[in-house]
């Protein structure tokens, strides 16, 4: 018995579409995932597939723990403190505990089941924010750097987890499968600064910190009752890896990497900060403000989707980079909540595009490039940006917060620069 697909949804038209004929009995296998009629790029294909929608949602919680630290920083007393280098220190802690827990969890992938890296992640997260809101107020920087160690180290087992999960959606379609993962993303993003912004007054720290464990742990359940099939893919050796280091696009594509997400978070956790110190806003604002930023983010990749089917990838990239250097000149100039609202959506919605279609490119000209995977030169680029951050912190404390918005400005001129030159140098080798 075949069973055909509802009305797929695409931003310009509905198509009719149907799965490859499989009985109705059968088990599940991530071969059927692929098996879609290839003419067709939409969204609702993605979740068509229950565990790949369930893996999509998956990144919900990841954003979630990625956007926590920024969100939390009013909350710890730095709307008042100028204490930078503990501030860096913090982001230098989470990515220390994202790096060590994503390459176990990427050694352990060859033998666990996927859903226990993912059931494992969430445990851990629920865990640490415990830890977090059981700690007292004052004189504890220590311990909460050993607790975003531990909420890092569930971000990475998370995301090693869920990148494994959606390589069918992935090499199905790219550009479509990251970006949705993003928006995903976006809103647990959203979702953590809106929590901690609406909480400020009114709930202690202790309380807003035993709710946001409630939700990494309802996840911890879902994917303790849902297994994913395995899916083994190659990825490179270190020597290939070290390979890249002569292609001049490879270099090219990692660098872009690593001053996209060192700007992406870069602006993320030191966004609320800034605007207090820099600009005077409360710490209410700031908050939400900071979830305006991850709003434009998130309604920038549904713009780029819609975009997608008849408009150039290197026109959306060239426009979306412009419009975030152009977000990041307001913000650094500007002294009023308006101009920081303007600023702020035009980063956001820059920031967009950017990195779903360079992995999209990424993947095309690379075949191993797999989100998530060890992917050689360009993981040690996404390394490197992760660290901004906290590198951030350190010199916020040597020259000030002005510091925090100037260095992405610049890092988005680079990534404008680089574009350019990977338009060129697509154009001289054909």
């Amino acid at each position: 018995m075949s069973r055909p697909t509802p009305k797929i949804f695409h931003p310009s038209h509905y198509i009719e579409s149907r799965f490859a004929e499989k009985p109705q009995d059968a088990p599940f296998t991530w071969a059927a995932c692929s098996r879609y009629d290839n003419r067709v790029v939409d969204l609702r294909s993605l979740f068509a597939v229950p565990l790949l929608a369930r893996a999509l949602a998956g990144f919900l919680v990841s954003g979630y723990l990625f956007g926590l630290l920024g969100a939390l920083l009013p909350s710890w007393g730095y709307h008042i403190s100028a204490d930078y280098f503990t501030v860096g220190a913090y982001f230098i802690s989470v990515t220390a505990g994202m790096i060590l827990f994503a390459e176990a969890a990427r050694r352990l992938a060859a033998n666990t089941l996927i859903h226990r890296i993912l059931t494992f992640g969430c445990a851990l997260a629920t865990a640490a924010l415990l830890y977090l809101a059981l700690l007292p107020a004052i004189n504890v920087s220590g311990w909460r750097m050993a607790g975003l160690f531990l909420v890092g180290g569930a971000a990475g087992l998370l995301n090693t987890g869920l990148f494994r999960a959606i390589a069918p959606g992935f090499e199905h379609d790219r550009a479509a499968t990251i970006t949705l993962g993003g928006i995903f993303f976006g809103i647990g993003c959203l979702a953590s600064a809106l929590l901690i912004a609406q909480t400020f007054y009114t709930w202690s720290l202790t309380a807003i910190l035993l709710f946001l464990a409630a939700i990494p742990a309802g996840f911890a359940f879902l994917y303790s009752r849902q297994p994913f099939p395995a899916l083994p893919l190659p990825e490179p050796t270190f020597r290939q890896a070290l390979d890249d280091f002569r292609s001049p696009g490879a270099i090219l594509f990692a660098l872009l990497l690593f001053f996209q997400f060192g700007n992406e978070w870069s602006i993320a956790g030191w966004l609320p900060i800034y605007l207090v110190h820099q600009i005077g806003i409360s710490p209410e604002d700031a908050l939400l403000l900071l979830a305006l930023f991850w709003l434009a983010l998130l309604i920038g990749r549904l713009i780029v989707l819609s975009l997608l089917p008849r408009s150039g990838r290197a026109k959306l990239l060239l426009a979306s980079s412009g419009a975030a250097i152009l977000g990041c000149v307001i913000l650094l100039l500007t002294n009023k909540a308006f101009g920081a609202s303007i600023g702020i959506l035009l980063v956001g919605g820059g920031f967009a595009a950017i990195y779903p279609l360079v992995a999209e490119k990424i993947g095309s000209r690379f075949p191993y490039y797999h989100p998530g995977f060890f992917n050689g030169i360009f993981s040690f680029a996404l390394v490197g940006g992760l660290l901004a951050p906290g590198i951030l912190g350190f010199f916020a404390a040597q020259w000030g917060i002005g510091i925090v918005m100037t260095l992405p400005l610049l890092g988005t001129v680079m990534v404008f620069a680089l574009l350019l030159l990977l338009w060129l140098e697509q154009k001289v080798t054909g």
